[in-house]
């Protein structure tokens, strides 16, 4: 009985070990990246102004714009900037392909797509939206304790060979990010963004690649092996497999980038051999984008 409270603060304290360190890198990524003020950009409700247009029949007169419209012949109305929050549903992949590295500096893919999630987070919470994880596992809040909790549980693992992106709990109308190498099955990846479509849901496909993954740089006798350790490929004329390689890497990403463009997304891919801050004012700027 002695043992057990010992045993529970030794696997909690291991559980919460990569959570500092992330939320730390994440907050120092989002002050690196200068987004300017936060706007919906089209008419809406709100205090500031966006732009004058031309008065329609349905305006009202009182709503029209007597100074401005004295400078010409027409009447026109100040449409004010639309500044309802929204939100925002992060899923970010956890499998144990994310964990593969060729970098000296030990970046994996996995620390770079939380890096970039929680960034991208910090920097929409500040901006006054509303933002969570996808599966229900966090609900889109506001807060501070909000990007505690989804550090937490962004430093969590999952020991499956790929990701499968989880499209439940998103509401109508919001946006998505979903993060991955997207190396697996994309079958998963195609039911879930026909999910998101269906419920009006726009957002950013970012896939995560090691430049090794990337140039192929492999020679002679090698021995392919998953993260997880369950598939295993040895060849020894390495350097024969890169034609075949990289032509299916092209593929892959043209079905992403075709996938996306059907449901209305948008689709990056971003090196971990790279800074980080491009790719997280890409993304940004992506849910920023309205049709």
């Amino acid at each position: 009985m002695t043992d057990a409270p010992l045993s529970l603060r030794s696997a909690s304290e291991a559980l919460a070990g990569p959570f500092p360190p992330l939320l730390a890198e994440a907050e120092h990524l989002a002050s690196t990246v200068m987004v300017g003020d936060h706007g919906r950009r089209r008419a809406g409700v709100g205090d500031t102004f966006w732009q004058y247009r031309p008065a329609q029949n349905h305006d009202e007169m009182r709503s029209i714009d007597w100074r401005r419209s004295a400078r010409s012949d027409a009447q026109f109305i100040q449409d004010k900037e639309w500044q309802i929050a929204q939100s925002i549903l992060l899923w970010v992949d956890q499998s144990a392909s994310m964990s593969f590295t060729s970098l000296k500096d030990g970046t994996t893919k996995r620390t770079r797509a939380r890096t970039l999630a929680l960034a991208t987070a910090i920097l929409l919470l500040r901006g006054g939206e509303r933002v969570g994880l996808t599966g229900n596992q966090l609900p889109p809040r506001r807060g501070e304790v909000q990007v505690a909790q989804m550090a937490a549980l962004l430093s969590q693992d999952n020991t499956d060979d790929f990701g499968t992106p989880d499209a439940t709990g998103m509401l109508s109308h919001s946006r998505a990010l979903f993060v991955s190498d997207f190396m697996g099955d994309l079958t998963g990846v195609e039911t879930a963004m026909a999910k998101a479509a269906d419920r009006d849901v726009r957002g950013a496909l970012v896939q995560i690649l090691d430049p090794s993954e990337e140039a192929f740089p492999f020679d002679g006798r090698t021995i392919f092996e998953s993260m997880s350790g369950t598939l295993r490929h040895e060849t020894l004329k390495a350097r024969d497999l890169r034609s075949r390689y990289l032509d299916r890497l092209a593929q892959r990403k043209d079905r992403l980038a075709t996938l996306a463009s059907a449901t209305d997304w948008q689709f990056h891919t971003h090196h971990t051999g790279t800074p980080a801050a491009s790719a997280l004012l890409w993304i940004y700027t992506a849910l920023e984008r309205r049709a």
